[in-house]
């Protein structure tokens, strides 16, 4: 997935002279991995449109909200998602509302990129997942993506947005292949994609947990029971037609995410089901997610914190 963001990366800069990137290490340093999403960037575009910068998310977010504002097109990096909390101001307090507050003469078409996820033994400090955070906030759309094809496609839209984009990337994801269509070509923010059709459950998730969600079914699969899988792609704007007809054919809704349970996107979800489809189901909404705890640096431990398709298995079956 690294080497399909660097597609698209590179296909929009070069069709757009306003996109430029910026971030800690995106032109040189320990992004020198052709698997890495900047990889070869700096030597094709130049120093003035791929900008190491200092090691101050803050000072990044405000950048990309001041060269918004005055037309160009930016595409920051936060190296990893909880270090978002430093530049949340930025993002949160400034690109998140001054459309609304100029009355919509002013506009934001900013990207800013994040890695995420556990699996990688990086400790909690650089694995927490708070995608819910970010969904939480008016004026901000929300995507993470689970395959090569999606993050090409999805990150070229976003760019083309002319509203602050978060985007978000598991670092695991980087290094699984997959195939990428050639050329030009956008995926819609805010539609989820049936990524395999069934009749027994919807299991709604997103990002590396999609790999997960595969694993479960195909063992399900022998053993009699169709699961669907929808793979939102966008958390905000949410697809809530994919979710609704998905669990109206099943009668069954399982959401399985990788961040922490309590205030989980899981809940959302969960939530809007039970608004609207409620008469439809046909057993209680489960919700599968991370523990309540930070993650682990220990192996074993971080083992233990994600979902894994057992987990998955298990709650299925315990609904049929």
């Amino acid at each position: 997935m690294g080497e399909a963001v660097n597609q698209a990366l590179r296909e929009e800069m070069r069709r757009d002279e306003k996109v430029f990137i910026a971030g800690e290490g995106v032109g040189v340093g320990i992004h020198s991995n052709p698997k890495f999403p900047t990889f070869g960037l700096l030597e094709e575009f130049g120093p003035r449109r791929v900008k190491d910068t200092p090691v101050s998310e803050a000072a990044i977010a405000g950048l990309a909200v001041g060269a918004s504002v005055m037309g160009l097109r930016p595409v920051v990096e936060i190296m990893f998602n909880p270090f978002f909390t430093i530049a949340s101001d930025q993002i949160v307090n400034h690109a998140a509302k001054l459309r609304y507050l100029s009355g919509g003469k002013s506009k934001f078409p900013l990207v800013v990129r994040m890695k995420t996820g556990s699996g990688i033994g990086a400790g909690c400090q650089h694995s927490h997942n708070l995608e819910a955070w970010l969904a939480h906030c008016p004026g901000l759309k929300v995507v993470m993506p689970g395959t090569p094809a999606d993050a090409k496609g999805l990150l070229k839209s976003a760019i083309r947005d002319d509203n602050p984009v978060i985007f978000i990337e598991d670092m695991i994801l980087y290094f699984v292949p997959g195939q990428v269509p050639e050329g030009d070509y956008t995926i819609p923010l805010g539609v989820a994609d049936i990524k395999k059709p069934g009749r027994d459950v919807t299991l709604v998730t997103w990002s590396k947990m999609l790999g997960t969600a595969f694993k479960a079914a195909a063992q399900l699969e022998q053993e009699g029971i169709s699961v669907e899988i929808v793979d939102l792609r966008t958390l905000v704007p949410l697809d809530e037609e994919a979710i609704l007809q998905s669990v109206t054919k099943t009668g069954r809704l399982v959401v399985l995410h990788e961040a922490t349970r309590t205030g989980g996107f899981g809940g959302e979800i969960a939530a809007i089901v039970a608004e609207k489809a409620f008469s439809q189901l046909k057993a209680p909404i489960k919700r599968i997610a991370a523990p309540d705890i930070p993650v682990p640096y220990s192996k074993p431990l971080e083992e233990f914190y994600l979902p894994n398709e057992k987990t998955v298995i298990e709650t299925i079956k315990a609904m049929i």
